[in-house]
């Protein structure tokens, strides 16, 4: 509404007394104030998103989070929508990504590869799901839900059973043509049944697994290359070379997730049936498709997956749902870039962007001086992150992260943080490169780096912090599993001078540990006894809370297969150990060094004065070969409710048997504990045997597997 009453009359006609609206004149001034301030707002955020896109899409080399990219995303729809006068066809919202590189020859997509709307939150996934059903007429319909992988978006044109073009997306409509390269990708079929339409359009996200991401970019950090920030810039930098032997070494693979167009047969009319049908021609879809009839079994699958995906062996970014079927599909259209039928609900951010204020340095048990940084607080998946790991200063010289720098930081696995790299458009010169000290931060003794090594050391082996961090390790789960002696009750008792080093653990008082501050008489009997109960934990438990460097819990459990106690360890050659299989030099080389030191001998005997077993018990010690469990191994998949996954590979472990990370021809049985991950699904593949929990516990304790 308009007013004939001026509400600010100071502009125009002076009338007397305020009014709540403006008049005619004072409307369009305001009008046109806010339009041009839109305007503006309009072309800054069009020009940042588009060289954010070719950064992205291009250049394979992104300088923001994915959720910084959505926030200008959401704000430049939002002002788009408010003053729609001011969309223009070139603005980001009216395209779906960047143009072809022309060096790989352009393919024109008969049907656009379009892209799909966001959901952020449940309130955004039912609204959705509304708008859907209106359109509809308030007719049902069932919802197929897969993954959303973080890859590289490609179109399969198959002619007469034959891959005939592979192409990228590209802009929607052109893309570029990279067959070559994908005809490197084994899990592509090159051809397929021939009952298959004639000519037919596949599409699928090429990724790069994570295992096989984490292997190319220590590659690259050896040959001294930039590493890539995330598997989908790793896998469009793969598959966008124009040499195809390139891409061919690399392992590569792809999930197919739909049927773009086809000719000359029918096919079926929903897509989860269409998912089905291309199985059977060969293309490899995700095993976590599945179809669902209501918005709140999308919702319970979500939520399973948040729980679940990091056992995935690829990374995703959200769940993509679709209206199954095809015809209403078409009936719902497309509307601008995106059809109406799919939104992808993405899973909470777990990349941002802050400023690196500084550097700090932890020194841990082996003396290494380990960098992390000091960084404006950001939250990131809904934590707030201020410090993240750094490795080591070659790493940091290789990323080129300097203090001042605005980074891109990702908690890896949901849960450590990290920098990926720095963001060097936004450098003011101000930055300063980082180097290692010279002198102990916490002792100020000299620190060394030894050929061959990232580390940097303290030579000085009574470093406090050196200590501390060996006590620490020494009550950690894996090792002695101290319960309810934390790092904070370890750093508590370290600064009280009641333990000087992990064997004082075993003098504890009473009396003792009520002198600190919060420890009542309840809780200083718990942590006596559970003490008390570490003294008889196994040799290999021993061996590995000792903390000697490069043994870790495998390695511990190794030595303790071959040695009867820590003094037939300590009396070891370097020859002897070498002749262990899986033992090299350094490996070696460590374990000597750790028993000739006479402070680690000193431990040793507190540790024997304490009563701690220190020998193999006589099971332990029995032949191989006679054990229940002898020539077979595990992998353990999910939660196991009645231990923990180390106790479970300790068991097995001290059975003869062997428990490894991942399922392969050699595997004998999968035990498949509560939200199972993707290592079921490849046991099926391969026809490993599968346990329950119940029938792994009757095999441990000596009962024979299942028939």
């Amino acid at each position: 509404m308009i007013s004939a009453v001026c509400r600010d009359y100071s502009r125009c006609c002076q009338l007397n007394g305020p009014a709540p609206l403006p008049c005619y004149t004072c409307y369009r001034e305001l009008a046109m104030e806010d339009t041009a301030s839109a305007k503006q707002k309009i072309e800054e955020l069009r020009r940042a998103i588009n060289y954010h896109n070719h950064r992205y899409y291009v250049l394979d080399s992104p300088e923001i989070s994915d959720a910084e990219y959505d926030g200008k995303m959401r704000k430049l729809r939002q002002l788009e929508a408010e003053h729609p006068e001011l969309i223009t066809p070139d603005s980001p919202t009216q395209r779906i990504g960047a143009p072809p590189v022309e060096a790989f020859g352009v393919v024109e997509h008969p049907e656009p590869l379009l892209s799909l709307a966001n959901a952020f939150s449940y309130e955004d996934l039912a609204a959705w799901h509304r708008r859907v059903g209106n359109l509809l007429g308030g007719r049902h319909f069932d919802l197929v839900c897969e993954p959303k992988i973080d890859g590289l978006a490609v179109a399969l044109t198959y002619v007469d059973g034959l891959l005939v073009t592979g192409a990228t997306r590209g802009d929607g409509y052109r893309g570029e043509n990279i067959t070559q390269n994908l005809r490197t990708i084994r899990s592509i079929p090159l051809s397929v049944a021939r009952d298959a339409p004639s000519r037919f359009e596949v599409r699928g996200e090429v990724y790069l697994p994570k295992a096989g991401f984490k292997r190319l970019n220590e590659e690259r950090a050896a040959e001294g290359l930039p590493l890539f920030a995330n598997p989908r810039n790793a896998a469009a930098g793969s598959v966008r070379q124009l040499d195809s032997s390139v891409t061919a070494r690399r392992p590569l693979d792809i999930f197919v997730y739909g049927l773009g167009w086809s000719e000359g047969k029918a096919v079926p009319d929903k897509h989860w049936e269409t998912m089905q049908y291309l199985t059977s021609l060969g293309f490899k879809i995700n095993p976590n498709v599945a179809l669902y009839h209501t918005v709140e079994e999308i919702e319970s699958c979500y939520r399973d997956w948040l729980d679940t995906r990091e056992a995935w062996p690829y990374e995703a970014d959200g769940t993509v749902i679709k209206v199954n079927s095809t015809a209403l599909q078409k009936e719902l259209g497309t509307a601008a870039r995106e059809p109406r039928w799919a939104i992808a609900y993405k899973f909470p951010a777990i990349q941002g962007t802050t400023r690196l204020i500084d550097v700090g340095i932890n020194v841990g048990r082996t003396g290494s001086l380990n960098p992390y940084a000091i960084m404006e607080p950001v939250q990131v998946g809904g934590v707030v992150i201020s410090q993240a790991a750094l490795h080591n200063e070659e790493d940091i010289h290789r990323k080129d992260i300097r203090i001042g720098d605005t980074v891109i930081i990702q908690r890896a696995g949901e849960v450590i943080p990290e920098i990926l790299g720095p963001v060097k458009s936004r450098r003011t010169g101000q930055e300063r490169v980082f180097h290692m000290p010279g002198q102990c931060p916490v002792c100020g003794s000299e620190v060394i780096k030894l050929e061959g090594e990232a580390m940097h050391r303290c030579t000085n082996a009574a470093c406090p912090s050196q200590t501390l961090e060996r006590i620490k390790h020494f009550v950690s789960r894996g090792a002695m599993d101290i319960d309810g002696v934390g790092e904070r009750l370890c750093q508590a008792l370290f600064e009280a001078h009641l333990i000087s080093d992990a064997a004082d653990l075993y003098r504890l008082t009473k009396e003792g540990l009520l002198r600190l501050e919060r420890m009542a008489d309840k809780s200083a009997a718990n942590v006596l006894s559970s003490i008390e109960a570490s003294r008889s934990r196994s040799l290999a438990r021993v061996i590995f809370a000792l903390g000697i460097l490069h043994v870790g819990e495998e390695y511990a459990g190794l030595l303790a297969e071959n040695f009867d106690s820590i003094d037939d360890l300590a009396k070891a050659t370097h020859e002897d150990l070498s002749s262990i299989p899986s033992i090299g030099p350094r490996i070696a080389d460590s374990i000597v060094a750790f028993f000739r030191q006479q402070g680690n001998k000193d431990i040793i005997e507190k540790l024997r004065a304490a009563g701690v077993k220190l020998e193999r018990e006589r099971a332990e010690g029995a032949k191989a070969e006679a054990l229940p469990l002898a020539g077979l191994e595990f992998v353990l998949t999910g939660k196991l409710e009645s231990f923990p996954h180390q106790e479970a590979e300790t068991r097995i472990r001290a059975l003869g048997g062997k428990a490894a990370s991942d399922v392969t021809k050699k595997t004998s049985y999968v035990v498949v504990g509560r939200d199972p991950g993707s290592k079921v699904a490849k046991a099926e593949r391969l026809g490993i045997e599968r346990l329950s929990i119940d029938e792994f516990l009757h095999m441990l304790d000596g009962g024979h597997p299942p028939s």
